[in-house]
């Protein structure tokens, strides 16, 4: 079984080296010493969500905490093309459900986007408590994947923020289910910043989807059947992901 990885503050690893102790403590402390009840000797992976691959081993466990001794320490360049999930705000938990499966996939940011029809709309108070929860979800999932870069939470956008957005991607693409053009005729960049759009459960409306393509998105299908608002943008990028990736 992979060893757990945990993810430390922003830039915490920037300077580490193998042979330095590592001290995990907080929340990721006691869930590593309490819930995993971690021993010396077992292995751990480490993560400050920048791209820093640490490995290591349990040095110590104290009541809530525990303290790593580095074995390895990698920093592999970012990926590229970078790839981008806009997915529209959707009821229930659908559009939370895509972005953990996304960021499983390996999607490089995330954007909320209050589509005109999202039933859901972030606005005031709940937009800050709904935007942490996305942070959230995409953290964990982090974890579970074993990333050890983890997603950005954009700001959320309006459609006519996220056609901006559209108009400066090297590609951008908008998955509707009238496209003519499959997601598997794309030809993808080397570089640069993919953007992948997918509406909400009412669909994208005629005003919308002519502003992103006038900003220059090429508009897509997957295939014969009409997914969800929380499986298409997964599809889309496991299609994506497994051409330039993996």
């Amino acid at each position: 079984m992979t060893a757990p990885l945990f993810l430390l503050a922003p830039a915490s690893l920037e300077a580490v080296a193998e042979g330095a102790l590592v001290v995990v403590d907080g929340a990721e402390g006691r869930h590593a010493a309490g819930s995993l009840r971690l021993r010396a000797g077992e292995a751990v992976l480490l993560s400050d969500g920048s791209g820093v691959e640490v490995a290591g081993s349990v040095h110590q466990v104290g009541p809530a905490e525990i303290t790593v001794r580095v074995e390895s320490v990698c920093r592999p360049p970012a990926p590229a093309p970078r790839f981008v999930l806009a997915q529209a705000l959707a009821k229930g938990d659908r559009d939370e459900q895509a972005i953990e499966a996304a960021t499983e996939l390996g999607v490089d940011e995330v954007v909320p986007w209050g589509a005109d029809r999202s039933i859901v709309q972030w606005r005031g108070e709940r937009a800050a408590k709904a935007h942490r929860k996305w942070e959230q979800v995409v953290e964990r999932a982090t974890k579970q994947s074993r990333r050890h870069r983890t997603p950005v939470v954009a700001d959320h956008v309006s459609s006519r923020q996220l056609a901006s957005r559209l108009g400066g991607a090297t590609l951008a693409l908008v998955l509707h289910e009238d496209a003519t053009t499959s997601v598997s005729e794309v030809v993808l960049p080397e570089a640069g910043e993919v953007v992948v759009v997918v509406g909400p459960e009412g669909g994208i409306t005629a005003p919308e989807l002519a502003a992103f393509e006038a900003a220059g998105a090429h508009v897509i299908r997957l295939g014969p059947h009409v997914l969800r608002s929380s499986s298409a943008g997964p599809a889309a990028l496991a299609v994506l992901l497994a051409r330039a990736r993996w």
